[in-house]
């Protein structure tokens, strides 16, 4: 339930309280116990005492979870999943929301009721259903619930239930302390420091040595066959959908855009603001007497006691567009502080007010500009959900007619032709695949790894992005002729003596290292000396090369190490080992007490949750585990 109201509900007060039920996870029953076939039917997938988990919540989590477990398993598609698999990574996910369940009855069995006012002041609390000026806005929430098929009731009934759970879980998490012994270990572990001198040497920096004989050449291109090949170049076809794919298919009502503009918490606009205090009176007689006596008292209060039974209002901050008459607005924005005004003639009759403070304008950002900026803030915000929304509709479509008809309103990108592993299109420019950095990474992987001829399937990657791919040829790749592989080779061939060098010169320095317990002086080429350099667990150091990390933290003062990368051999030596004296900021250990009593509050919460799961035993239904697996998209009727 918890991944179906994050997609009922983006952004939304879900995030306050999904930490409390992260623990849910540690529950664990035997499935073989709980299996029954009591012919509960196809709405029910669980049942906890008298609370049940429904097919349909298990679907929405089925849909949210189910492509990851399959990923970790080492396929791309839950479709690609055995039967057994696939159901085993259901009763997972389904083993959560039992979790839920058996706090919920948990609860009930204590005679634990959240009252409906506490209800009612959560749903009035959450952002989506707030309008403009921050209050809670019927209309915003009837029609979020019309877009999202939800009713009322159910909303409620979830926004109980998630406090319900809140209430019995959040004593234990928050109440939870950790052990000073414990603390105190953690600190001098996290706080032992590291100090070490190491030495780069970079391959490209060796001498380059003189051009070889023919024979050398061509003995080194005949060892090294996989080396000089024309790469393998596949033609595929590429949809992608994708934040970035969906962006210019995400718009905002233009009004609703000049509302977010305008409104008084607005970074974009922030004009010139004025206290005004105001009194409007019927006649020009009254507003004349109560003017002349402010203006000889200058006393708010007995102007507005001299008023008797006029309107009058105090308006703090006032923009020049709160005032709705056009006549007080000018006079208002052109009025100096303190003075009290004359009568005024307004649509509505007469006033009388004086302007207390002006607050000079801070910032005008012209509205073509900030309307950019709206409009890709609020893409950035729906791009989830909206995604969301539109996979189903592609899935739809990549199985009914493969890439071929891809309907333009979901708004993924299309793309078709030849490239190589590396990316790059015959002419050697990077090919124009729909996507950047880890998503087009991974839509080439794939390109690569998948059947000639194999039916598209949606893949997700990096950053909620989404992709299918059909690779209509493969031209294999070939060896190159040693006369037209000739440059390559005398390069390679030369690059190898380079590191060749640089391998020999660390290993000296190792081995002296070793010897000594200290790292000496060098006059290798483009040797990098870096002496000092200390790192603990608390305090890493992004200075200190990743392949000398992998060694340095269990090495003693006067133990050396050598290690290399793709580009430079190391050579490193401990030169101290110590726990600073006071081992952490103060700020620190208070953080790493909180992490570590949230921990401990985390394990004493899953305790008590599969306790309550032994006393009262979740029973599955068979039916309906596979109408939530056939809703989802998964199939059902695994045995």
């Amino acid at each position: 339930m918890i991944s179906y109201l994050r997609r009922v509900f983006v952004e939304s007060w879900l995030g306050r309280v999904t930490a409390a039920f992260v623990f849910i996870a540690f529950v664990g029953w035997g499935v073989g116990d709980v299996i029954s076939h009591t012919g509960e039917g196809q709405d029910v997938a669980a049942r906890v005492g008298k609370q049940t988990v429904t097919a349909g919540s298990l679907a929405s989590a089925l849909q949210a979870e189910l492509p990851a477990a399959a990923r970790q398993a080492g396929v791309n598609d839950p479709s690609q999943l055995s039967p057994i698999m696939r159901r085993q990574m259901t009763l997972q996910i389904l083993q959560r929301l039992t979790g839920r369940a058996e706090v919920l009855e948990a609860a009930r069995t204590m005679g634990l009721i959240v009252p409906n006012t506490a209800v009612r002041d959560e749903i009035f609390s959450l952002p989506n259903f707030k309008g403009s000026n921050g209050q809670f806005d019927r209309a915003i929430f009837n029609a979020t619930l019309r877009e999202r098929q939800l009713t009322e009731e159910h909303v409620i009934q979830l926004v109980r239930d998630d406090l319900t759970v809140r209430a019995v879980l959040l004593p234990m998490t928050e109440g939870a302390s950790v052990p000073d012994t414990m603390l105190q270990r953690f600190i001098a572990f996290g706080a032992r420091t590291h100090v070490v001198d190491f030495i780069r040497i970079p391959f490209a920096a060796q001498p380059t040595p003189a051009t070889p004989d023919e024979t050398v050449l061509r003995r080194y291109y005949a060892n090294h066959p996989w080396m000089f090949r024309v790469p393998e170049m596949r033609h595929a076809r590429i949809v992608v959908l994708s934040p970035q794919t969906i962006a210019d298919t995400l718009t905002l009502d233009e009004n609703r855009i000049r509302q977010i503009y305008d409104e008084p918490t607005s970074r974009f606009n922030t004009p010139e603001t004025r206290d005004v205090q105001l009194i409007t009176f019927p006649s020009q007689e009254q507003a004349q007497s109560v003017s002349t006596a402010w203006q000889a008292s200058g006393d708010w209060a007995a102007a507005q006691k001299a008023a008797g039974g006029a309107a009058s209002a105090d308006m703090p901050g006032t923009r020049a567009a709160a005032i709705p008459s056009e006549t007080l607005r000018k006079a208002v924005f052109s009025a100096q502080a303190g003075t009290v005004s004359a009568p005024l003639k307004t649509e509505s009759g007469w006033a009388v007010f004086r302007v207390s403070n002006i607050k000079p304008a801070a910032q005008v950002v012209p509205y073509e500009t900030a309307r950019g900026q709206i409009l890709d803030e609020y893409r950035k915000a729906v791009s989830d959900s909206a995604i969301s929304e539109r996979l189903r509709p592609l899935q739809d479509a990549i199985a009914a007619k493969g890439l071929d008809a891809i309907p333009d309103t979901l708004g993924a990108a299309a793309i078709s032709g030849t490239l190589s592993a590396q990316g790059l299109t015959p002419d050697g420019t990077p090919a124009p695949i729909p996507a950047a950095g880890g998503v087009r990474e991974a839509i080439i992987h794939q390109i690569f790894t998948q059947k000639e001829g194999a039916p598209p399937f949606l893949t997700q990657g990096p950053g909620n992005s989404w992709f299918a791919v059909v690779v209509d040829t493969i031209k294999p790749s070939s060896p190159l002729s040693f006369e037209n592989a000739r440059e390559q080779v005398l390069a390679a061939w030369q690059a190898e003596n380079r590191r060749h060098a640089a391998d020999l010169a660390a290993t000296g320095l190792y081995t002296a290292a070793k010897t000594k317990g200290a790292l000496g002086t060098t006059a290798i080429a483009g040797a990098q000396t870096t002496r000092g350099a200390s790192f603990a667990l608390a305090a890493p150091n992004k200075n200190i090369p990743a392949e000398l990390m992998t060694a340095l933290p269990t090495l003693k003062p006067g133990q050396a190490f050598m290690a290399e990368d793709d580009k430079a051999f190391f050579v490193a030596v401990v030169t101290r080992v110590f726990v600073p004296n006071p081992p952490a900021p103060e700020q620190a250990i208070s953080k790493l007490r909180a992490g570590l009593s949230q921990a401990v509050g985390e394990d004493i919460a899953a305790s008590y949750i599969n306790a309550l799961a032994r006393r009262t035993p979740p029973h599955i239904s068979e039916a309906g585990v596979n109408a939530a697996l056939s809703e989802a998209g998964f199939g059902g009727n695994a045995p």
